[in-house]
């Protein structure tokens, strides 16, 4: 027991050495994201002292103008609006071209989706975005709840028993240490520490450890005085260190398969004391392997590099200069309106023209016999402040990728032709593409950490709802061996471009080519809902007709007929017309095709069942005569 507990201590001595070494490799990148995040919220005059601490500049004269004209906030906004369209459609590619490997492929394409919706995808991207844009560096982890998803029972003591779901959060450069700061990627890391604060409370209840709390200072905001102009002062917000009380610091080390432990290793430590530590619990990688449940997403990819680079490390120069030009302006137009006297020395009271200065109708007593005072001539403000401030909006456009069109290239003044327009637009555009295609990377890799979590753990039957193709709810049954193919492909090339303006404008040029048009110039139901969706109106499930109705239920008994191999009986309530199309039209699909050749009993069950469906139709017809 003895040595237990000395091996214990030992293994978490070397986990907090392993950490504080890393906290010091990793202190310059920090130093740089505190100072960007800063710059963000407003807090202009700082900057990073050589110790790596970010310290306040102050006033040098009392009449100093200090103003933040805050021109990065805006920069982070655009990028974050434009970049919000970048939401990737994904799709699942079958293992082969069997059957059972199609239906699966399809079945985890719906996983996605429902995913996507139940955990608010957009909304994680967006949060993380905001982050890499910042610091330059977000990651994602991906981690499985035993708590998630929907109650299945109860044990003996009643407590509730789920059957587990994904958990997806966004996570700050801040709490991830890699082994070194020369990779490019997560997966060439031997090892990476996350680490969190929580309360004392928070780790008995989570893992059941009684800890001491301390005292930890962590970054948040907090609003200080660093700003202001002649005679007033302004609050901004700046990021500082807070002392937070009754704290355990907690360290998630997650290490690489070796030879030494083939599916790696993972040790909790909190406090003083270890909480776990075995092989990496998720199998979520190629093969089987089992590997980190991070994903990474930058801003601008450094080379040879872990951490990424930021739009605002590249904007600050540019702020300060801007900052400093128009503050300049300003006192020069404190000199022309407030002005500068000139008094003989001994001629009158100063304190009191000091304190009341020169109001309207004041009366100066100066002594007989000295010069009166007089206002020293200024000079109209420079036009060079008005070159430098306009040369610096320009500068701001051409770092940042982003522009106001209209303004900073002239367009409102010249006869540009919309398709001019839409070039220069695309020409803005192209400068987020490399942002852009890190946040489809990491979608794309979070899907497919999502799909093998679901693979490894989701062994009961799950219960899902979707929208359907025809715009129906659609509920179907699934369990983690469905799952067999992780192969993940985007369904569209490029979001960036695509406003929904765009977007309708070329649907609605698809509608007049008639391209959407079925062989006798109609538009099926299931295409008129997709249409809508498309445009932006959502998802209509009243606007479902008889006929799409019918079809649904024809393609229910399509499926019936390859998966159960029972026989059908037509219902009096079928359209029967519609029915037999839509039988024909899966008999003559390469997906019946490949059912059809294991197991001949599909075809004759179908053919059967159709003449049911020609015999219920020719009985309707007659009756339809004999009413006329």
């Amino acid at each position: 027991m003895f040595r237990e507990k000395l091996e214990e201590k030992d293994i978490v001595a070397e986990v907090l050495e392993d950490f504080h070494i890393r906290q010091q490799e990793r202190k310059s990148f920090e130093a740089i994201w505190q100072l960007n995040i800063n710059f963000f919220v407003g807090n202009q005059y700082c900057y990073i002292s050589p110790n790596g601490e970010i310290m306040d500049s102050s006033k040098q004269y009392f009449w100093q103008e200090r103003e933040v004209y805050n021109h990065i906030a805006n920069i982070i906004e655009i990028r974050q609006s434009k970049l919000s369209r970048v939401r990737p459609a994904l799709t699942v590619i079958p293992f082969s071209d069997d059957e059972s490997d199609v239906a699966c492929a399809k079945t985890s394409k719906k996983i996605l989706k429902a995913v996507s919706h139940n955990k608010n995808m957009s909304k994680i991207l967006s949060q993380g975005t905001m982050w890499s844009e910042i610091c330059g560096t977000a990651f994602y982890k991906i981690d499985w709840d035993n708590m998630g998803g929907k109650v299945v029972g109860k044990d003996n003591m009643d407590n509730f028993i789920r059957e587990g779901d994904v958990a997806i959060s966004v996570v700050s450069p801040f709490e991830i240490y890699p082994d070194s700061n020369t990779y490019n990627n997560i997966d060439d890391c031997m090892s990476i520490i996350y680490a969190r604060t929580f309360h004392k409370d928070m780790v008995k209840n989570i893992w059941g450890v009684d800890c001491d709390g301390e005292d930890i200072n962590v970054y948040t905001l907090d609003s200080i005085s660093t700003a202001g102009g002649l005679g007033y002062t302004t609050m901004s917000t700046a990021v500082a260190k807070k002392l937070k009380k009754e704290q355990v610091l907690v360290l998630e080390k997650y290490e690489k398969p070796t030879i030494e432990n083939p599916n790696g290793r993972l040790t909790i430590v909190a406090g003083d004391k270890l909480i776990f530590m075995g092989e990496l619990p998720y199998i979520n990688k190629n093969d089987g392997k089992r590997g980190f449940p991070f994903v990474k997403q930058s801003c601008i990819v450094s080379p040879n590099c872990f951490w990424g680079s930021s739009i605002v490390e590249r904007c600050i120069p540019i702020q300060r200069s801007y900052n400093a030009i128009k503050n300049r302006k300003h006192e020069f137009l404190n000199r022309l309106t407030m002005g500068i006297l000139s008094v003989e020395d001994g001629s009158l009271d100063i304190e009191n023209l000091e304190e009341e200065g020169l109001s309207p109708g004041k009366v100066l007593i100066y002594r007989q016999g000295a010069n009166a005072p007089r206002m020293l001539s200024s000079d109209s403000v420079p036009i060079d402040f008005q070159y430098e401030e306009n040369s610096l909006l320009n500068e701001f456009a051409t770092v940042s990728g982003v522009s106001d069109l209209l303004n900073s290239r002239g367009v409102s003044s010249s006869n540009a032709s919309g398709i001019a327009l839409q070039l220069l637009i695309e020409q803005d555009d192209i400068k987020l593409l490399s942002s852009a295609e890190e946040i489809k990377n990491a979608a794309k890799d979070m899907a497919k950490h999502i799909l093998r979590l679901y693979k490894q753990f989701a062994l009961m039957e799950h219960t899902t709802r979707i929208v359907g193709d025809n715009g129906a709810i659609e509920l179907f049954y699934w369990r983690g061996s469905d799952i067999n193919s992780e192969e993940i492909v985007f369904e569209t090339e490029s979001e960036i471009n695509e406003t929904l303006a765009q977007k309708r404008s070329m649907i609605f040029e698809i509608l007049n080519a008639g391209l959407l048009m079925d062989e006798n110039g109609r538009m099926s139901n299931s295409m008129r809902s997709k249409i809508l969706e498309q445009l932006g109106f959502g998802v209509w499930e009243t606007s479902q007709d008889m006929n799409a109705l019918q079809i649904n239920s024809a393609n229910k008994e399509n499926i019936a007929f390859v998966s159960k191999l029972k026989s059908i009986v037509p219902k009096e309530i079928d359209d029967h017309k519609l029915h037999i199309n839509e039988h024909i039209a899966f008999m003559l699909s390469s997906d019946y095709e490949r059912s059809a050749s294991k197991n001949s009993k599909i075809e004759d069950l179908m053919l059967e069942h159709i003449r049911s469906h020609k015999k219920y139709l020719t009985i309707t017809n007659q009756i339809e005569k004999i009413g006329e």
